[in-house]
């Protein structure tokens, strides 16, 4: 009967253990899972070993809202000409997020379309702009 009590006790401690840890980590967990399949195309693949800050906005000078592991995969929406990371100027946005990564330390798999072609704005669409853009 003791034995049974301390058995008990022992699953509870362990049960707790783990929701208290789940629960600490949070959305930065969720944010840092890799799944089990790749996401649809285009994703990326995070390349550096130290893990990739994901920003707000296209730039180091935005705020980091978290990191992504190395080889952690991620979809990707679009791309933009931005800041100059060790010779790369193209940025990802990530699929269904406000948030940035810099493609010099992302490899991508499938197309990565120009975000001013998946997402037109007035400006973009106007004759006048049109016409610059050849």
């Amino acid at each position: 009967m003791a034995a049974t009590t301390a058995r008990r006790a022992r699953i509870a401690a362990t049960v707790s253990a783990v929701l208290l840890s789940g629960s600490l980590l949070g959305a930065s967990a969720a944010e840092a899972s890799t799944a089990a399949y790749p996401p649809h195309r285009p994703f990326g693949t995070v390349t550096a070993k130290s893990g990739l800050n994901v920003r707000q906005y296209p730039s180091t000078d935005s705020s980091v809202l978290f990191v992504l592991p190395f080889r952690a995969q991620r979809g990707l929406d679009c791309k933009v000409r931005a800041q100059n990371i060790e010779g790369n100027t193209l940025w990802y946005k990530l699929r269904n997020k406000e948030a940035w990564v810099t493609a010099r330390f992302m490899d991508n798999t499938g197309f990565v379309p120009f975000c001013k072609d998946v997402h037109p704005t007035a400006a973009s669409s106007s004759m006048k702009s049109q016409e610059a853009m050849g």
